[in-house]
């Protein structure tokens, strides 16, 4: 009697315990079971302009970290200097020719991709892979539906530290998914009004930061005196010129403490090397000359990936890497990638998609384009090997900006030269709002045409020629247009047919224009 008594209660208890600790147990599996994760952090127009690019000058301890244990690529482009039409061909891995999206999503600028692009789509194609897909801070990609992620998170875009812990709770679910986190800040972008406390006429914009020396919620404001600030080549050396860097590099430092804390909350939760981090920029920094443009300050921006799964890591790659390159380099590390048609191996026809849905039937839904295969290719092995080159060269694509801002260009660019094709070069070069307005532009338009700007002058910054040809190894700052020179005609011909070859094989429509303008 007394021995059944005790097995009973025996039994009871260990009934409880198994109750209590089977979730526990349960949990701690998935968490270890969510391997491969990925942070995908993307600023606002932002360049080289950070430490680990040997910019003395900027404050920028996080991702210079990053890069020590990870790998720094110095040669990284985007297709287009413009924010939107950047950002759909980072999540779609094709030229904005032919997603469709040729410039700016919001407001009456309306653009957007081809809803068919949904077969390729970053955070669709992540989602079929098997990964919780999370949002937050700048989209500015359309259609939603094209571009849907699994969650949404709300959050001020310039309180990058406030973003990260908004992110916690995401990062840190119990699934036995892995996660692929979108992190966009607005940072360094223009905005904020312009520095009312400034004693120059032509006042500086503030790029994000607050006024009187105001800081975010668990920002420690970096402020930067403007006389010791780096002037980029591209740019002339003023006082409004040094006002508005000096501004540039605040907000540059407010980005990296958001990564520090993402990076912070991933080491607390045991997650930090079971997830890969890409950091990187749509494109150049919000100053004329970069931004809007094709030419290298605009194009070139900031590529650090840490992968934690390669045992080789800190040091600088000079592998070519296109922005094209994304969506199907985060599809393969997550497994999804079908090397021989370089799409989705889960592919997901656009057609029966949309169909089912009884959506879109009568709409323009794919511009006459096939949505099997990317753009870009993988750079995963430059990961592993620093002698990895990725592409011999890249191709940029650009349209619009703002709706009123139609000039579309065309660059080919090797290790040894550059090729822009301006195709409306007859037309004055148009401005984003902002940077029309920019006192670092206004203080060099006011002196006239033959006023100096960076390397070139007011007109010749405004009126382009047709065809644009640097030799990078003698000229890195695209100041000598080699194109219309006799002694080159020769060299200008073969890199024509370069570009014509490169606009057949990535279907570009504005192919067409070499005929008859």
């Amino acid at each position: 009697m007394r021995k059944c008594f005790s097995w009973s209660i025996a039994r009871t208890f260990l009934t409880l315990a198994l109750a209590f600790l089977a979730p526990n147990l349960l949990g701690n599996f998935e968490c270890q079971a969510a391997e491969k994760n990925i942070i995908f952090f993307i600023t606002d127009d932002e360049g080289q302009t950070l430490g680990c690019y040997g910019d003395d000058v900027a404050v920028t301890p996080n991702v210079d970290a990053l890069a020590k244990d990870g790998v720094l690529f110095k040669n990284a482009f985007a297709t287009t200097a413009s924010c939107s039409a950047s950002r759909s061909v980072v999540m779609s891995g094709l030229h904005n020719h032919k997603n469709g999206q040729y410039g700016h999503q919001h407001h009456f600028h309306k653009f957007a991709s081809y809803h068919n692009v949904v077969s390729l789509s970053l955070p669709r194609v992540l989602a079929t892979a098997g990964y919780r897909t999370g949002h937050i801070g700048k989209y500015h990609v359309g259609p939603e539906a094209v571009y849907r992620f699994g969650t949404y998170m709300k959050g001020n875009a310039r309180s990058p530290v406030e973003m990260a812990e908004i992110c916690r709770e995401f990062i840190t679910e119990q699934s036995d998914k892995p996660f692929f986190l979108y992190f966009g800040t607005s940072d360094p972008h223009r905005g904020g009004g312009v520095d009312k406390t400034s004693p120059l006429e032509l006042k500086a914009d503030l790029f994000g930061n607050k006024l009187n020396r105001g800081s975010y919620p668990g920002i420690k404001e970096v402020f930067y005196d403007p006389a010791n600030v780096k002037i980029p080549e591209f740019l002339s050396d003023s006082s409004e010129t040094r006002a508005e860097i000096a501004q540039y590099y605040q907000s540059v430092a407010r980005i990296d403490q958001g990564l520090g804390r993402l990076i912070e909350i991933l080491k607390e939760e045991g997650l930090y090397d079971k997830t890969m981090i890409v950091f990187t920029a749509d494109h150049g920094m919000a100053f004329a000359g970069a931004k809007t443009t094709v030419y290298d300050p605009g194009l070139r921006v900031p590529f650090v990936v840490r992968n934690p799964y390669e045992t080789k890591r800190g040091f600088h790659s000079e592998a070519m890497l296109s922005h094209i390159d994304i969506t199907p380099t985060l599809l393969d590390f997550a497994g999804g990638l079908d090397h021989k048609v370089n799409g989705p191996k889960d592919w997901t026809d656009p057609n029966k998609f949309w169909n089912e849905k009884n959506l879109f039937a009568k709409d323009n839904r794919n511009g006459g384009n096939e949505f099997r295969s990317y753009h870009g290719r993988s750079w995963l092995p430059a990961l592993a090997d620093p002698g990895v080159e990725h592409w011999d060269a890249i191709f940029a694509s650009h349209t619009f900006h703002e709706i009123q801002m139609y000039y579309p260009m065309r660059v080919y660019q090797d290790r040894k030269y550059k090729l822009i094709w301006n195709i409306a070069h007859k037309l004055d070069y148009p401005f984003a709002s902002d940077l029309w307005a920019a006192s670092s532009w206004q203080a060099q338009f006011v002196k006239g045409e033959d006023a100096p700007y960076g390397k070139k002058t007011v007109g010749q910054y405004v009126h382009r020629a047709e065809f644009e040809l640097f030799d990078l190894a003698s000229d890195p700052y695209e100041a000598n247009n080699l194109a219309g020179k006799a002694e080159h005609a020769q060299l200008l011909k073969s890199y024509q047919n370069k570009m014509k070859t490169m606009q057949d094989q990535l279907e570009d429509p504005w192919k067409i224009k070499w005929k008859y303008e």
